[in-house]
């Protein structure tokens, strides 16, 4: 069943190029921001840990480290077509925001647990309802209605994940994910989408 994230909540800020080393925990916090939906304000959730790219694992840093949409990457990388299964959402207005596990088509096991916000204002009406309807995954939308974008990793990091997060990804409580915060711009230079992304082990 899916459920709603809380009424009330921010919009994500643009982090500026000229953030000080004291506002860096604020800043980490604005590109969690999709996360921070999925577990509620003022909520519990798993600690992240933000690490350079060279500290990911290698497989997780093929699948993170670029500036490409994830959709078609794990669809190379698993050489699988990928599936949506969106398990909370939230609307303001035009923007929409959501937490889905992209699972893979070929034996459907999870390959990314994904929270994003999305601008739907900035997307053509078909791409629009697309989005709305939540069956195809975000980046194979954009792919197939050519949503002129640009990708712009924000920061890596690796997560202790919950229960609730493992449950998800077919991992277990406690065990140490890798993942991503990405910033999705749009062909005239808006943001189109905030994402937060997060890999399992071993898939």
């Amino acid at each position: 069943m899916i459920s709603s994230f809380p009424s009330t909540v921010n919009m994500p800020a643009t982090l500026d190029a000229g953030k000080t080393a004291s506002s860096q925990a604020h800043s980490h916090e604005d590109i969690l921001a999709p996360l921070v939906f999925f577990y509620g304000i003022g909520s519990a959730r798993p600690r992240v840990t933000f690490i350079q790219p060279e500290e990911l694992p290698d497989h997780e840093r093929w699948l993170l480290d670029h500036d490409m949409d994830m959709t078609p990457r794990l669809r190379e990388g698993h050489g699988s077509e990928i599936d949506l299964d969106v398990h909370a959402r939230a609307r303001i207005g035009d923007y929409l925001v959501r937490a889905s596990v992209l699972n893979r088509r070929s034996d459907g096991k999870p390959v990314e647990f994904g929270a994003i916000g999305i601008h739907l204002d900035l997307l053509p009406e078909a791409a629009r309802a697309q989005v709305i309807e939540g069956r195809v995954p975000f980046g194979a939308i954009l792919e197939n209605h050519a949503v002129p974008h640009s990708s712009h990793p924000r920061g890596f990091f690796r997560i202790a994940v919950d229960a609730r997060l493992a449950e998800l990804l077919g991992a277990t409580s406690g065990q140490i994910l890798f993942g991503r915060c990405n910033e999705l711009r749009h062909g005239g230079g808006r943001v189109l989408a905030d994402v937060v992304e997060v890999l399992p082990r071993g898939i």
